[in-house]
């Protein structure tokens, strides 16, 4: 809900504080409105947008509000012109089920298109949208390694160094002023990093839950909190479990 709230008038330009990081000695720069910013070959990475859940949601008879779809192409057409990216990487569950890509209306098709322009394009595939995108710009693939990392929707136990990944919707949760603060959070540990999902009506999975375990070395690891305009970073044993 922190991300719908903003999600209309999600700012390109003006104040706001990034926090950098390395994964894998790659230099990466995670941006509050819930993208990754690679500098050295202008990439930006995000993850589950979930597009199209409402309407996947009404084909099973239950009814959430038919905005999700625009709000979370405009932040990601905030982000797109915040960093002017040569490439867009989006990790998987890009659409909410397999039919949300061929059945999404052709003004949030012709938005994606115009993001795309002039741009490499990747979607990786997610559990909810395994078969790739129908009718998009751009190449749907499982994975893709390049240039020192490896990108793919869920984490893998074997195979972490270098890793960006998706799926677990990580979130991180402190206490400021008496009051307890749950956020979605980029989280990494310097060998791996697992992305927050970008779509606005998306959940969050609590770090400290079991299954984020053994990806992680905790003594290493920092959750880059997302606020409104800045990312709050803290390490692993500061927050609350």
């Amino acid at each position: 809900m922190h991300r719908l709230l903003h999600a209309t008038s999600a700012p390109a330009t003006g104040a706001f504080f990034q926090a950098r990081t390395m994964v894998n000695g790659i230099a990466g720069i995670c941006d509050p409105l819930g993208g990754l910013f690679l500098p050295d070959t202008r990439t930006l990475v995000v993850s589950d947008l979930h597009l199209e859940k409402g309407s996947a949601f009404a084909r099973r008879g239950m009814m959430l509000p038919p905005y999700d779809t625009l709000a979370t192409l405009r932040i990601l057409e905030a982000i797109i012109l915040r960093h002017d990216p040569a490439t867009v990487i989006s990790l998987g569950d890009n659409f909410h089920d397999r039919r949300g890509s061929a059945a999404m209306p052709d003004s949030f098709r012709q938005m994606i298109a115009a993001m795309a322009r002039g741009r490499d394009w990747i979607w990786i595939n997610g559990n909810h949208d395994p078969d790739g995108t129908s009718g998009l710009p751009g190449a749907s693939m499982d994975e893709l390694r390049h240039a020192g990392l490896v990108f793919r929707h869920e984490p893998s136990m074997v195979d972490g160094l270098g890793e960006i990944a998706g799926h677990l919707h990580p979130s991180a949760t402190v206490k400021r002023r008496e009051r307890f603060i749950r956020r979605a959070c980029f989280a990494t540990d310097g060998s791996r990093l697992l992305m927050p999902a970008f779509g606005v009506t998306t959940g969050g999975l609590d770090l400290r839950h079991r299954a984020m375990g053994g990806l992680f070395e905790r003594e290493r690891l920092v959750a880059h909190m997302l606020g409104r305009d800045r990312i709050y970073s803290v390490r692993f044993a500061n927050l609350l479990g």
